[in-house]
């Protein structure tokens, strides 16, 4: 257990005899923009409807002619909600042309705004692996951290995607996230996912493939949410105590680059919001320049925020790590 609240992540991994180093990148994860339907108070991105910040037709065409030079295996589309990037379709049906697998994070009441209808349709299309934020299968939890009415619009999105053949036995992928409403860490992964599937499947006749259990990070609105109720540093000390040394080898930021909606390259999308770029001599460093032989062999830039990842079963993008 650690108990020095002054210890820095490398100091606990050195304690531990870890250490981060990076194997071939796998997934190019990439945030198209903060514009949102939603403000949920979990959110590390701080995104919403007023955010402004989305990607520019320059920018993803940049980033398509690096993916032409360096193809990996699969592109995770983040937001903020990914459908809003005006450019959605015609960026999803690139990738998809050239056999590139395509993640969308999707906060699922988005399919049903106007203007945004097609979404479900085109994602079965496109053969689409969806990961959807659903934080509780209760209402009331649901509700509380994502707004009044987000529950009833995200079951009846789910029957949706089931209908269309997502999450249903040999179906399309279709992994549900799970978030705690508050400052404490995640039950267990599978225990939870078993009771999720029991919930949905008996009250609302939904199927799904995985549950993935994420630790909220003390980043942007919900650090602001921590330090607002005076529970900052206790929360951090919480993470810092559960520090699990297993969690190191799954880590997304060892296979994972991680480009804004500027295309500027991180080694995680907690440390986008965090402002740790990967550049030099603080200037960033984007994806048009970035080449993958020296980004291998840099080192991953780290802070207090990853005991978030570290701590309990662990936490990456894919859920709990061990």
């Amino acid at each position: 257990m650690i108990q020095k609240t002054n210890q820095g992540f490398e100091d606990v991994l050195t304690q531990h005899g870890k250490w981060l180093e990076r194997q071939d990148a796998k997934i190019l994860q990439v945030n198209v923009g903060k514009m949102c339907n939603l403000a949920c108070v979990h959110c590390h991105v701080g995104a919403g409807p007023t955010r402004k910040e989305i990607m520019t037709r320059e920018t993803m065409e940049n980033i398509q002619e690096w993916v032409e030079d360096n193809p990996l295996p699969v592109v995770d589309l983040t937001g903020g909600a990914p459908e809003m990037f005006p450019h959605f379709r015609e960026l999803v049906s690139w990738f998809r042309e050239r056999n590139i697998q395509v993640i969308d994070r999707c906060n699922l009441t988005i399919l049903l705004q106007p203007g945004y209808e097609w979404g479900a349709e085109f994602l079965k299309e496109q053969q689409v692996e969806i990961v959807a934020s659903m934080p509780c299968y209760s209402p009331e939890n649901v509700n509380a951290q994502r707004g009044n009415g987000v529950f009833d619009e995200s079951i009846e999105v789910l029957q949706l995607l089931n209908s269309l053949g997502y999450g249903v036995e040999n179906g399309l992928p279709l992994n549900l996230v799970y978030n705690p409403n508050g400052a404490f860490l995640p039950p267990d992964q599978a225990e939870l996912e078993a009771v999720y599937k029991k919930e949905l499947a008996e009250h609302f006749g939904i199927q799904f493939h995985n549950l993935y259990a994420l630790t909220n990070l003390p980043v942007s609105r919900f650090a602001t949410y921590l330090k607002q109720r005076g529970s900052y540093e206790e929360y951090l000390q919480l993470l810092k105590d559960n520090f699990n040394p297993a969690s190191i080898n799954g880590l997304m930021c060892r296979d994972t680059i991680s480009v804004d909606w500027e295309g500027r390259v991180f080694d995680c999308d907690f440390n986008q919001q965090m402002e740790m770029h990967t550049g030099f001599d603080g200037e960033p460093q984007y994806l048009w320049d970035l080449d993958l032989r020296r980004w291998k062999q840099s080192e991953i830039r780290t802070a207090a925020h990853c005991f978030g990842c570290t701590a309990g079963q662990g936490s990456s993008c894919g859920g709990a790590l061990g």
